[in-house]
Parts: structure tokens; sequence; C-alpha cells
């Protein structure tokens, strides 16, 4: 019976890993720096986790997961609450629906393919603002947040993709 048990755990664990590293990206996004001007220009460590997950991993990160992930960094940040997790559906929706295309792809193209859909939840965050009413984001923020993000994504993909080889089976 012991086994059985641990295994089913042991599973289980390894099954949520992509949750549980995301929700962290999520904790590790709020930690103060002590850079100068690095909470303006931040890179949107966030939306990485999301893509890599949903990218590589989809039948681990659900579109429920990208929902929780989304209202936690709503809250932690203080961003209106939604904001995030309709970005963040939008993009796992995205990717879903064109998932045979982003498994084929090469890093280069993969990339390639995060930048267009980083820029798509950017000026989607911009609109919200606007239509929330927070009024227009300085366009130099938001291309300096998009700049770092994308400069940023294949370190976080490399710490992604070597969690997921420790932590989980190939697919």
């Amino acid at each position: 019976m012991r086994p059985l048990f641990i295994q089913r755990l042991d599973a289980w664990a390894r099954a949520s890993a992509p949750l549980v590293l995301t929700l962290a990206v999520v904790v590790v996004k709020v930690v103060p720096l002590r850079l100068p001007a690095y909470a303006v220009i931040a890179p949107d460590l966030v939306l990485m986790a999301v893509f890599y997950w949903t990218v590589h991993r989809p039948d681990l990160l659900r579109p429920w997961g990208a929902f929780v992930v989304g209202l936690l960094d709503d809250i932690l940040t203080g961003t209106p609450l939604g904001v995030s997790s309709l970005v963040l559906l939008l993009v796992h929706w995205t990717i879903i629906a064109q998932h045979r295309l982003f498994r084929a792809l090469s890093f280069a193209l993969l990339w390639f393919g995060f930048a267009v859909i980083a820029a798509g939840a950017k000026a989607l965050i911009v609109l919200l603002a606007l239509i929330i009413g927070h009024g227009l984001i300085d366009p130099t923020v938001v291309v300096a947040q998009y700049a770092f993000t994308l400069a940023v994504y294949p370190l976080i993909a490399l710490l992604m993709g070597r969690a997921q080889r420790a932590f989980l089976p190939a697919v």
C-alpha cells in the first residue's frame, strides 16, 4: 500500500511543477530589487513562464492555472483584478489554438513567436488601462519593458527547460 501512495504523491507533485514554478515566478516578480528604475522596466517573467509551459506542457498548465496565476499577479502587484488573468488566458488560448505550429518551431522561431505574443499582450494591457481609466501608459516604459522581456526570455526558457527535464518525464 505505501509504495502506491508514495508513487501517486510523486506523480501529483511532478504534474503540479509547472503551476507551482509559475506561481513562484509571480512571487519572485514582486521581490524588491535595489536596482535603479528596475521596477519601471522589469521584464514580464509571468508572461514568459505561462508562454513556456503552455507551449511545452499544455497538459500541465491548464486555463484555470493561467487564471489563478494572473489573479495572484494582480493581487501582489496592485493591478486591477482580472487584468493579468484576462491577458494570460488569452495568451494561453492563442498558444493552444496554434499548438502544433509552436511545438514544431526551432528555438529562434519560438522566440519570435514569443515576441509576437508578448507584443499583443502589452498592447492589450495598454488598451485595458485606457478602458479601466488609468490613462495612457508611457509608451517608452512599455517599449522598455517589452525589449527587456524579449532579452530575458532565453534565460527564463533555459531555466524552465532545466526544471522540465528535472521534474517531468518526456512526453
